[in-house]
């Protein structure tokens, strides 16, 4: 079992930058691979950036030189650094890992950019 609580979201102007946090309860080296993935209203879930044991990173094309997706192993946290930010940015987004052949998913955090 994984538990994930992300963190970080609220409302930010077109521009602007914010720092997401997703706390897992284990070991994230063990969670392979981790990710953000986002959701706007009337939209599918989408996959925003992911992070492997490696350090090897994906991103959305849509966030590609905009979006950092990082961890830090001591605090079992990833982190998704957001710079700027558009209105179309505007989602719930949620915390993903892979664990034990298993998705484990957060409880999501809410980003709303405005214009």
């Amino acid at each position: 079992q994984v538990q994930l609580v992300e963190s970080g979201g609220g409302l930010v102007q077109a521009g602007g930058s914010l720092r997401l946090s997703c706390a897992a309860s284990r070991n994230i080296l063990s969670i392979i691979p981790m990710g953000w993935h986002r959701q706007a209203p009337g939209k599918q879930r989408e996959l925003v950036a992911s992070i492997t044991t490696g350090r090897s990173t994906n991103y959305a094309d849509s966030v590609k030189g905009r979006f950092t997706i990082s961890r830090d192993g001591a605090k079992n946290t990833v982190y998704l650094q957001m710079n700027s930010l558009k209105p179309e940015d505007t989602a719930v987004y949620y915390c993903k890992g892979h664990y034990n052949w298993a998705d484990y998913w957060g409880q999501g955090t809410q980003v709303t950019v405005s214009s």
